[in-house]
């Protein structure tokens, strides 16, 4: 374990409040000099937080990257990808190179983290588009070529990153099994922090993860999630909960923060809140193209509580049709 590079990871979700669709959870890992591990910083020149910036990726909270306009279907695929081809990049004499671009978005949203095969097998896979779909591949190619040269320069590797689904048939069956919304929603998160925790040994971790929901008290949480370590209590005020995790075989450590707002303050947890949007918004394009194939007139939804309801009203023929069981498609919380 090297004690000069720390490892940076983030998470954060999509998809919590919607009516229809997956919950989308995004993840980083990120190893950088523990001197100076801003990535901000590091990566200057080839990112940006100003979602105006024309000539750079775009790493800030999903929310102001993309808006549902090709230019913000670009910028957000843009960066995603971008980052997604590093995990492939190999290493040379001159540095790291970027690696190979993906193409497959079955391979981004039923990663390392997918869901159990019962729930897996989404109706609409097939109608998932090709990838990129929003940018231009020539474009997408050079600006992971200048990420590459970037994160050489910055003596930063992303480790890992990508994104764990969970579809509304799996979430509806979680809700049935503990009765509460926010404990399904742990027990899925749960699942992204021990895969980042078992990247301990490679160096001292540093993991950020967007507050959920009003949750302040993570401490008995963490206790029995991770038996094999102890846990410190840091920090626990409005906005802020804070943990020391320590591996009682001596295999590694991790400082644990849950903060609001930390995908405008942190860089790890805003290109996991990227990861985690572009997944369900690739979902939710391939829910609309399956069901207008029953229902051509059908207007397309994004899946939230207002406009979800209304598609269901006008859905009902091609629901019909379909076949599809309610639970597989709409939430019960």
């Amino acid at each position: 374990m090297s004690s000069s590079r720390l490892l940076l990871a983030g998470i954060d979700e999509a998809g919590l409040g919607p009516l229809l669709g997956s919950l989308a959870i995004g993840y980083t890992l990120l190893e950088v000099p523990a001197a100076e591990p801003e990535p901000w910083k590091r990566l200057r020149g080839v990112v940006a937080r100003n979602p105006g910036s024309k000539d750079r990726l775009i790493v800030a909270d999903s929310k102001l990257v993309f808006q549902r306009t090709a230019r913000g279907a670009k910028r957000l695929e843009s960066t995603v990808l971008a980052f997604l081809a590093q995990k492939t990049a190999q290493s040379t004499a001159a540095g790291r190179v970027r690696g190979t671009l993906e193409r497959d978005p079955r391979r981004l949203l039923f990663g390392a983290l997918a869901p159990e095969p019962r729930w897996r097998a989404l109706p609409w896979d097939a109608e998932l588009p090709p990838l990129p779909h929003a940018a231009a591949l020539d474009s997408l190619e050079l600006s992971a070529a200048l990420l590459a040269r970037g994160l050489a320069r910055g003596e930063m590797e992303l480790v890992d990153a990508g994104v764990r689904l969970v579809p509304a048939g799996e979430l509806n069956a979680s809700f049935e099994a503990t009765g509460n919304k926010a404990t399904s929603v742990w027990e899925k998160v749960l699942e992204v922090l021990r895969h980042v925790w078992a990247q301990r040994t490679r160096a001292p971790l540093r993991t950020m993860v967007d507050m959920l929901g009003g949750r302040r008290r993570y401490g008995g949480l963490l206790g029995r999630a991770f038996p094999e370590a102890s846990v410190l209590l840091v920090a626990e005020t409005p906005g802020r909960s804070a943990y020391a995790l320590a591996a009682r075989d001596g295999s590694g450590t991790m400082e644990l923060e849950f903060r609001v707002q930390a995908d405008r303050r942190c860089f790890e947890v805003a290109l996991a809140s990227c990861f985690a949007k572009y997944a369900r918004e690739l979902e939710m394009q391939a829910f609309n193209v399956y069901f207008a194939r029953f229902q051509p007139e059908l207007s397309p939804t994004a899946g939230y509580r207002g406009d979800g309801s209304r598609w269901l009203a006008d859905a009902a023929p091609a629901l019909a049709r379909s076949g599809l069981a309610r639970e597989q498609l709409v939430r019960t919380r």
